[in-house]
């Protein structure tokens, strides 16, 4: 028994992997392209172990896709691999097109080819479990109620509408192939391993090095937040009972503004390694917006409870208590994140924000 991983060194797959690993014995083969968010740092508490298998390679190559299926014969592909910066999306779409759509594709003829050799229990047994995000649903106002797994597509972003396009696909190929597909729409991660061009992971980086902290517009666009050891857990869940061809939303039933998360980081830092020169709430600085940028994400994860008996362990104070923590005591990986072309990213989307001007 083996389960193929994408997008395994990227922050919420590499939090998956050595979830897994945490809590079961069977195998991962974890194949990632590395490119600037997938890490093998995140496992490197893994080297030596013989139930990860680390491949580099890109899902978009069909042959190599093929030769791993044939190889390791999974049970399951749980699909991770994806370009997810919004930020990254509107300066360069391209490669979210790539990636999220003509990946997705890749992996689903591939699995839907692999399957059909399987037999019997292992044919019944085999799972494509595909992750995706609450942003497919577009924006909110201030008095709707939370995405459900009902609500209609209205994405606003390329990031957001290649991930649509992605979910469509593995709709599609359930549908009309049959594949044993399952689909689950998160909201707002945050954690350990969090690439620092990400909300979150920014507010810490840029606050211990004294720099300015960016805040889009007026900081009142609200997400729900989810703390990714809990996505985890989700995931184990709908994939171990989910209902073949379902979507479930998996939320933290924590919708922030996002002024309010900066503010809590401060507190949070304040109070865990105090700044000489202050308290970190100085160093906010409010930046242009970014352009269509969505009001308000919520997620609605009654179904999910309902069905499957999964909810969230950890409330917001508890998880961003040890991720901020997490980033106090992991200064070597951040520093080792922290590489030119990270600088030179953060300099050309925040510009003299990040210069301290």
């Amino acid at each position: 028994m083996t389960i193929l991983v994408t997008g395994g060194a990227g922050f919420i797959g590499s939090n998956f992997v050595l979830d897994w690993l945490s809590c079961s014995d069977e195998p991962v083969v974890n194949l990632d392209a590395l490119t600037y968010a997938g890490n093998r740092a995140n496992l490197a508490s893994l080297d030596g172990d013989a139930r990860h298998l680390f491949v580099h390679g890109d899902i978009c190559d069909r042959d190599r896709v093929d030769r791993l299926l044939a190889q390791h014969r999974p049970r399951a592909i749980v699909h991770f691999a994806a370009e997810s910066h919004v930020d990254r999306s509107i300066h360069g779409p391209g490669e979210f097109m790539r990636t999220n759509v003509t990946g997705t594709f890749t992996l689903l003829e591939a699995a839907r080819g692999y399957w059909g050799t399987l037999e019997g229990e292992a044919k019944a047994a085999f799972r494509f479990h595909h992750v995706s995000t609450d942003e497919v649903y577009g924006s909110l106002k201030p008095t709707d109620p939370p995405f459900a797994e009902t609500n209609a597509y209205e994405p606003n972003s390329p990031y957001s509408a290649s991930k649509a396009a992605s979910d469509h696909l593995v709709r599609a190929w359930h549908h009309t192939y049959g594949l044993p597909v399952l689909t689950t729409n998160c909201s707002n991660n945050y954690g350990p391993y969090h690439f620092p061009e990400k909300l979150i992971p920014l507010i810490i980086v840029n606050a211990l090095a004294g720099k300015p902290l960016p805040v889009y517009g007026d900081g009142q666009q609200v997400r729900d937040w989810l703390y990714v050891k809990d996505h985890c857990a989700a995931i184990r869940e709908v994939l171990a009972r989910g209902r073949l061809g379902e979507t479930y939303n998996i939320g933290g039933w924590n919708e922030k503004p996002n002024i309010d998360i900066v503010r809590t980081v401060c507190a949070l830092l304040d109070e865990m390694q105090p700044d000489a020169a202050g308290p970190y709430e100085r160093l906010i600085t409010y930046v242009k917006d970014r352009p269509g940028h969505d009001r308000r994400y919520a997620i609605d994860a009654r179904k999910i409870e309902r069905e499957l008996g999964w909810k969230p362990a950890e409330t917001f104070d508890t998880g961003i208590r040890k991720t901020v923590r997490w980033y106090l005591d992991n200064q070597p990986w951040v520093q080792n994140v922290l590489s030119g072309s990270y600088r030179d990213w953060v300099n050309t989307q925040y510009g003299s924000a990040e210069q301290g001007a």
